[in-house]
């Protein structure tokens, strides 16, 4: 069986802003208009597609595996807006970044308080 993730929804306030955010940061095409959904496209095919919705937005975790190149330039990013940044998820390690598997990464929050993730390894997971 070959099972491929395509798409999810980012719950959000204000989806040009919320999409605005995470293009900017991580340097990727346009928000594509679909339906009441602003979509943003990764590199393997898999979208984000920022949908609004009023009210309280349950909070959620989004990874992005980049190179060690771009890590620099969206760290440069993250560092001009003097955005706050992490080591770990549970955000102790503030002003930090994190090694692991021969990479390294740091978490920050997207404007509805989406914990976002930039890494240059995946995982090593067993099993």
């Amino acid at each position: 069986m070959n099972v491929e993730l395509n798409h999810t929804i980012v719950w959000c306030g204000d989806k040009q802003k919320s999409a605005s955010f995470l293009v900017e940061i991580l340097d990727l095409q346009h928000p594509v208009k679909f339906g009441p959904m602003l979509i943003v496209r990764l590199s393997n095919a898999v979208s984000l597609d920022f949908y609004e919705q009023e009210g309280k937005i349950s909070l959620q975790h989004y990874a992005f595996l980049v190179g060690d190149s771009d890590f620099e330039r969206i760290f440069a990013r993250i560092r001009e807006r003097k955005l706050e940044y992490w080591a770990d998820p549970g955000r102790q390690r503030a002003g930090e970044t994190y090694e692991h598997n021969g990479g390294h990464g740091f978490y920050f929050l997207d404007p509805d308080g989406h914990l976002l993730e930039v890494m240059t390894r995946p995982y090593a997971i067993e099993g």
